[in-house]
């Protein structure tokens, strides 16, 4: 064996051994505890949420059944205020307040109920 592929298999064994005691002193992912769990998962649900709700209220828009341009209107503010109060609950999670969070996340609730009752509100 030549002398510099020696070398190399020296050195691709020293960094597996480094990588492979690295590897096994980090633990696993799943145990590490992220501070403000509870509310990161709250927004995570509140924007899967919004999106329903926007797809919904895009299915109605494209097959014309938006009872009336005022309330499409509506339901584009509805959608539009809980986008932005889920940034505002994103930020309180990440800030860890934890009854901001709630309050916001409820106020996405009632804005995403609004647009998705209002999506589904026949042309007269």
């Amino acid at each position: 064996m030549r002398p510099y592929t020696l070398s190399l298999s020296l050195l691709g064994i020293s960094l597996s051994s480094l990588l492979l005691a690295a590897g096994i002193q980090a633990g696993p992912l799943e145990s590490v505890d992220r501070p403000h769990q509870e509310s990161l998962k709250a927004v995570h649900d509140a924007e899967h949420e919004v999106d329903h709700a926007w797809e919904v209220y895009h299915r109605a828009a494209l097959g014309g059944t938006v009872a009336s341009p005022k309330l499409q209107a509506e339901i584009e503010e509805h959608l539009h205020q809980a986008r932005t109060l889920i940034t505002q609950a994103q930020e309180a999670a990440d800030q860890g307040d934890k009854r901001q969070v709630e309050a916001l996340v409820k106020q996405v609730h009632i804005h995403t109920t609004h647009a998705i009752e209002g999506s589904k509100e026949s042309k007269q």
